[in-house]
């Protein structure tokens, strides 16, 4: 991983939950959507990874993945962490090849692929919500405003 590790972030702790939960969800500090990853293979082999809008319980978040997965059973447990960086600091990190390399060794390059559309998802919602700050956008008021 890379040094030094971003400040307040145990990427230890992080690291141990991405190689060993089947279920994960990181709630990100810039934008509302969440990074869902299902290591388990459906029937077809396939394996999940998305970014997921935020639901409002555990409970919403079972039926969510059974709706997304329903030839799975619920999992056990889906484990939550809080990311207070840019998903790019969660590239950089390490931990994002962490991810992408746990894909790979489940289903191969396609594991890759899935881990690579949900990056860009990611950082696409992280640069719209930045241009809506900067805007005063939906869910942001401006302090001040120009005048001509």
């Amino acid at each position: 991983m890379a040094d030094p590790e971003p400040e307040g972030i145990d990427l230890n702790a992080i690291r141990q939950v991405i190689e060993t939960a089947d279920v994960f969800v990181v709630r990100f500090a810039l934008v509302e959507h969440r990074l869902m990853v299902d290591f388990r293979p459906d029937s077809e082999g396939h394996v999940y990874i998305k970014i997921v809008p935020p639901v409002s319980s555990p409970e919403e978040r079972y039926r969510f993945l059974q709706r997304e997965r329903p030839g799975l059973a619920p999992p056990d447990q889906i484990t939550v962490f809080q990311w207070p960086r840019s998903i790019i600091v969660l590239r950089d990190s390490g931990l994002w090849a962490v991810i992408e390399e746990r894909l790979a060794t489940i289903v191969g390059e396609p594991g890759r692929a899935q881990a690579t559309e949900a990056y860009r998802e990611g950082r696409r919602l992280e640069r719209a919500d930045t241009a809506a700050l900067i805007r005063g956008g939906e869910g942001y008021e401006t302090i001040w405003e120009r005048r001509n």
